[in-house]
């Protein structure tokens, strides 16, 4: 039974329905900044600097620490939609009930991990004496949410593999709302003071993990298991931890790379990273904006790579890139037309304002080619090719973004900030450059013989439909071997 909420990627117009797609995501993403942003602020006008400083201080070490398992939601996205578009139904069955249970699992490990590691890793970030016992405090109690923001990103991922990103948009609305809610409550009226900021965003957490575990019932997905068959699957196990773990190695190493970046950048005084830190929560918006696309991008390859329909593929490709682009161009003008206002926003220095506009014209001028980038790399992926985007993207715009600072930078002509910024657009043009060059191998370098499954697949998916699949093998003659 198809659900009204979900997008079948395999017919029809991929420009509509990429868009229908694609904005709920973008929105997602807003919204969730734009929340996030609620805990700074009530940290700071409510409690004091030190709490700001505290929750500001956690914010890149959660990043590193869930950036592996988003990677492993991204294996799930892959491998559910794969076997959606496959016709595979005890195959999406049985990823669902994987995806669930490595939620709760994953969750609780990194719990325990960051909870009792808390204190240590804190100190390798040489986080200063005097907020830290706020910063433990924080990271502590959010951790404990650990479990319910695994089953929300797992879940809403199984959701997007069959085309649903309204309702984990709407799911996110209302607990975004309730942090807020809660925030002020517990800081205003009850004086948790930073604890009260942390329990409210683990309540919002857990909120949101039951209404996506929700939303997967009624969506079916786990509908053809009872009791006894509930486990951990091994064939969609390994697939997900094969598509998705090079992801998560590559943002966390990502994470890494950026704190390389702004180390570089705290040698030129407080007014530069003041005017740094505000251009970087204006440039989120852009590309947020244009990772809807590319998120886009790696469903619809899913679905299509698992239904056999080569020519679908590529139409998706090509409808991302021109999304990416028209977005990049369109929100990144924006941004550039009114830099001075929007930094004005979050500081009347003048100094913090005239650096935040310069990095605003470098890098918004230029953000597009982030998202072409990663048009390509979810593309791949799609396609179930995910180690070489990985270690292409980790030496395009990781190792030579290091290599840019270890040497351009190190020149004393060009010893300044503005270099520091230029190193994002010429990784992201060498990156970009490099995986569409190695798209464009894969895609050429097909075999026949490892085409089988997703040709017998693809069949079902046809017969499913009522349709014929006798030309299932000519429009997969040369599939890749992924």
């Amino acid at each position: 039974m198809k659900h009204t909420f979900e997008i079948n990627m395999t017919n029809g117009s991929i420009k509509g329905k990429m868009l229908i797609f694609a904005i709920p995501l973008i929105l997602t993403n807003v919204l969730q900044m734009m929340f996030n942003a609620v805990d700074m602020i009530v940290a700071g006008r409510f409690i004091g600097d030190d709490a700001l400083a505290a929750v500001g201080s956690n914010s890149s070490l959660i990043n590193l620490l869930i950036s592996v398992f988003i990677g492993i939601a991204m294996g799930i996205n892959v491998t559910a939609a794969q076997y959606y578009g496959a016709g595979k139904r005890k195959s999406v069955t049985e990823t669902a009930c994987t995806a669930v249970l490595l939620a709760i699992i994953c969750g609780i490990l990194l719990a325990i991990l960051a909870i009792v590691g808390a204190q240590t890793f804190l100190r390798w970030m040489d986080v200063p004496d005097e907020i830290m016992p706020l910063s433990l405090t924080y990271l502590r109690v959010y951790f404990i949410g650990m479990p319910a923001v695994m089953l929300y990103n797992f879940c809403s991922a199984l959701l997007r593999a069959v085309g649903d990103t309204r309702r984990p948009m709407y799911i996110l609305m209302m607990a975004g709302i309730i942090n807020v809610v809660l925030d002020i409550l517990f800081v205003q009226v009850f004086h948790f003071g930073i604890a009260g900021i942390a329990v409210a965003t683990v309540i919002s957490q857990f909120v949101s993990g039951a209404c996506v575990m929700a939303c997967v019932l009624a969506s079916g997905l786990l509908m053809n298991l009872n009791d006894s068959k509930i486990g951990i699957y091994k064939e969609p196990l390994i697939k997900i931890l094969r598509l998705g773990l090079p992801s998560g190695v590559q943002g966390a190493l990502f994470s890494v790379s950026n704190v390389l970046i702004q180390s570089a950048i705290n040698g030129f005084g407080a007014a530069v990273v003041a005017g740094n830190t505000a251009a970087v929560n204006i440039e989120n918006y852009v590309y947020y904006t244009m990772n809807g696309f590319s998120q886009a991008t790696l469903s619809f390859c899913s679905q299509n790579y698992g239904a056999g329909d080569r020519k679908r593929i590529k139409k998706s490709i090509w409808a991302s890139v021109a999304y990416v682009i028209i977005s990049g161009v369109i929100v990144g003008g924006l941004c550039m037309l009114c830099g001075s206002s929007l930094m004005h926003i979050f500081t009347d220095n003048e100094q913090a304002v005239a650096l935040g506009v310069r990095r605003l014209h470098i890098i918004c001028s230029t953000y597009f080619l982030c998202g072409l980038m990663e048009v390509m790399v979810s593309s791949m992926r799609g396609m179930g090719i995910s180690l070489s985007p990985m270690l292409v993207s980790l030496a395009g715009a990781c190792g030579f973004r290091i290599l840019w600072l270890r040497t351009v930078f190190q020149i004393p002509r060009f010893h300044i900030v503005d270099v520091v910024f230029l190193s994002y657009p010429v990784t992201w043009f060498v990156t970009f450059v490099a995986q569409m060059v190695m798209l464009m191998f894969f895609w050429r370098r097909k075999r026949e013989g490892s085409s089988k499954d997703v040709v017998q697949g693809a069949c079902r998916n046809r017969r499913y439909q009522g349709e014929p699949c006798s030309q299932v093998q000519s429009s997969w003659s040369h599939r890749e071997d992924a």
